[in-house]
């Protein structure tokens, strides 16, 4: 199994597990701040107190015991597995589901090769390993690519990775090079230049850049 292969399918592992066990306390998270959400989040919490309340004892135990181990976390860990829920739920569709089919894939193995895996996967960069948040495609891309996405703004962020999702490989493979080539204090030009270029016109400006 090819190296990035390897990564990609531990990766979806943990994304699915910390996903589901941020997105399960996210209730009990809320309650102590509920007088201070603003309208939609209240209606979301008032949502999840009606799906308790068709909650059986058994399934509330579940939940209960599923929150328990969650506040035994450090917090360093309940950190890491929030930004992997908030990653999760910024997936498109098809991405989550090839992150549901490795998962599958990953716990079907044994023991010794998800140990290898995890070992493999630590061994990375603490930058490499947050970039696979991006989903297998960029998180594939990521180490090339990290000079573009390191310090976006928030509200800039959403924009660029969907016009990093909306390019083909081999145009992010040119978009590589040209970050490479590009100076620090050059990428911020860069990256609004590559937002704002249509999906039509993109691949031919990606030339023009690659040519200078």
């Amino acid at each position: 199994m090819r190296r990035k292969a390897r990564i990609a399918l531990l990766f979806a592992s943990l994304l699915g597990a910390g996903a589901s066990m941020a997105a399960a306390t996210l209730p009990d998270d809320l309650q102590d701040v509920a007088a201070l959400l603003q309208p939609l989040q209240r209606a979301a919490l008032q949502a999840h107190a009606r799906v308790w309340a068709t909650w059986d004892a058994d399934h509330r135990a579940a939940f209960t015991a599923r929150a328990d181990r969650w506040d035994r976390l450090p917090p360093l860990e309940r950190g890491e597995r929030r930004a992997d829920w908030q990653a999760w739920r910024q997936l498109p569709q098809d991405e989550q589901a090839r992150v549901r089919a490795a998962a599958a894939q990953y716990l079907a193995m044994d023991a010794a090769t998800q140990h290898a895996l995890h070992a493999e996967f630590d061994a990375l960069d603490l930058s490499e390993r947050h970039g696979w948040r991006l989903g297998p495609t960029l998180g594939a891309d990521y180490p090339r690519l990290q000079p573009l996405l390191a310090q976006v703004p928030l509200d800039e962020h959403l924009d660029l990775v969907r016009t990093l999702r909306a390019m083909t490989p081999e145009d992010r493979d040119r978009l590589a090079v040209i970050v490479q080539r590009t100076p620090p204090q050059a990428r911020e030009a860069l990256r609004r230049e590559l937002v704002s270029t249509s999906d039509a016109n993109r691949a031919a400006w990606l030339l023009q850049r690659l040519e200078r």
